[in-house]
């Protein structure tokens, strides 16, 4: 018999380096989940991405056990480490921070497709492209 789901939480941790710290110890305690079970597991699938910000889904069950998916990084750090910038612009429309290449955000794209709701890589361009504009990185030919 399948196991009931009681809790879906969502959280965006360094890949590597959870701690029990906030906000992953009070997200996960609340629900009864054994906390530094879940940061070895979470840094020993993320070791690879270090450093880089990696959104988990995590779903707790009535016996308090818990499984994970893990996602791709949020596209605005995506686009702020291809573009070589410290962060996005506080008025995209008149100051622009950075450019990338087409062959980036089709790259960026690429990366981000699962997580998208983009029916192909075209599509999936043009919704990253509007998060780059909305940051004040232009895209170059």
């Amino acid at each position: 018999m399948a196991k009931q789901v009681t809790a879906q939480i969502r959280l965006q941790v360094t890949g590597g380096t959870a701690t029990p710290a906030p906000p992953v110890g009070p997200a996960l305690g609340q629900h009864g989940v054994n906390i530094m079970e879940f940061v070895k597991a979470y840094n020993a699938q993320t070791e690879a991405q270090r450093g880089d910000i990696v959104p988990a889904e995590i779903s707790v069950f009535e016996d308090r056990t818990f499984s994970f998916i893990l996602k791709t990084p949020p596209a605005a750090r995506l686009l702020i480490k291809a573009a070589g910038v410290a962060k996005g612009s506080g008025t995209p429309q008149s100051a622009k921070v950075g450019a990338i290449s087409k062959s980036q955000l089709r790259e960026i794209a690429e990366k981000k497709m699962s997580d998208l709701n983009a029916n192909d890589i075209e599509q999936a361009e043009k919704i990253i492209a509007g998060t780059a504009r909305s940051m004040g990185i232009t895209i170059r030919d």
